[in-house]
């Protein structure tokens, strides 16, 4: 049986919000919860974007059990991989040893802010390459020095570490991201439940290394309302990550989105108040080979009562799946 998670979602939910649901979703039973870390929300309707990193430290000292995970953070332009190590090392000695760091390529709607434009694909994995080998080696806790094609590092340390090195999850869409991950992370993550990506994974160095996934769902008694929340909160999902990583801005999602139907919205999201339709989105993911994935509750609004019925209805749905 896979592992299930919750989504604390920056993009559409504030701060403080996302501290308390990260308490309530503890309480229900999830296995673990992830957080995206964002400068910019997907639309302007999302209407938040907190950062992240100040939220999680929040979030590791309101819980007590329940691990924790960036989905994902991109150690390549908006922040220096050095200062991401120090990040993630506070994190894991914070939470006791609870956080996983998910590190990915990035996406231009975020990056760009620094204004040194947006790289091609082939470039930005040189650069993701360079920022995890800088990562991990600053986790052993000894003084390094770096000189690669992207990045420099000058005698630098980590003097809080936890008692053991913050795992690493790597996002692939792709095949070379996916070696990627089987060269450096000590998991997987992805958003589609792609058989060819986990098995190329596997077969690349990854057998036997967790796989994460994510699902949004967007619960609601009535089915017609959160068909119409789908569409006006998620539409952005319609296009592959090819178009996803590219566009630089909200106004852009929304331009290329105005063509996306509730219809179209609704054949990826489950709708509605009926846990068999999450059940079954969730075995494509399980079929597919993954060991974790991750439920999106889309509309903050609504998040209190998605985990009320996750703890009644859902999860005991999906633990015996």
């Amino acid at each position: 049986m896979a592992e299930i998670g919750y989504t604390l979602m920056c993009e559409q939910t504030p701060a403080r919000q996302l501290v308390e649901d990260a308490v309530s979703a503890e309480r229900a039973g999830f296995d673990y919860e992830v957080m995206s870390d964002h400068y910019f929300p997907w639309l302007e309707e999302m209407g938040h974007s907190p950062y992240a990193w100040s939220v999680l430290g929040a979030v590791a000292c309101a819980t007590e059990r329940i691990p924790l995970m960036t989905y994902v953070t991109c150690p390549i332009m908006r922040y220096h991989p050095a200062v991401v190590a120090q990040k993630a090392a506070t994190m894991g000695a914070l939470s006791e040893g609870r956080f996983t760091l998910g590190l990915g390529a990035g996406e231009n709607l975020n990056e760009h802010v620094i204004g040194r434009g947006w790289p091609p694909v082939n470039i930005r994995h040189e650069m993701f390459g360079e920022a995890v080998e800088i990562i991990q080696a600053l986790f052993g806790g000894d003084y390094i020095s770096y000189r690669g094609d992207h990045y420099t590092v000058d005698s630098a340390k980590l003097y809080d570490l936890p008692d053991e090195p913050v795992p690493v999850g790597i996002a692939a869409s792709g095949p070379q991201s996916a070696d990627l991950a089987a060269e450096y992370g000590d998991a997987l993550i992805a958003v589609h439940p792609d058989a060819d990506l986990v098995n190329r994974f596997h077969a690349t160095g990854g057998e036997g290394k967790p796989v994460y996934g994510q699902l949004a769902v967007c619960y609601d008694t009535d089915a017609e309302a959160a068909k119409e929340r789908a569409h006006r909160l998620w539409r952005w999902f319609a296009a592959d990550w090819k178009v996803l990583s590219e566009l630089p801005g909200p106004v852009n999602f929304a331009s290329y989105a105005k063509f996306v139907r509730p219809d179209d919205v609704a054949s990826q999201v489950p709708c509605g108040d009926d846990p068999d339709k999450v059940v079954e989105a969730v075995k494509k993911f399980i079929d597919a080979g993954f060991t974790h994935v991750a439920l999106v509750q889309i509309g903050a609004e609504h998040q209190q009562e998605f985990l009320t019925w996750a703890e009644k209805e859902l999860l005991p749905a999906l633990r015996d799946l």
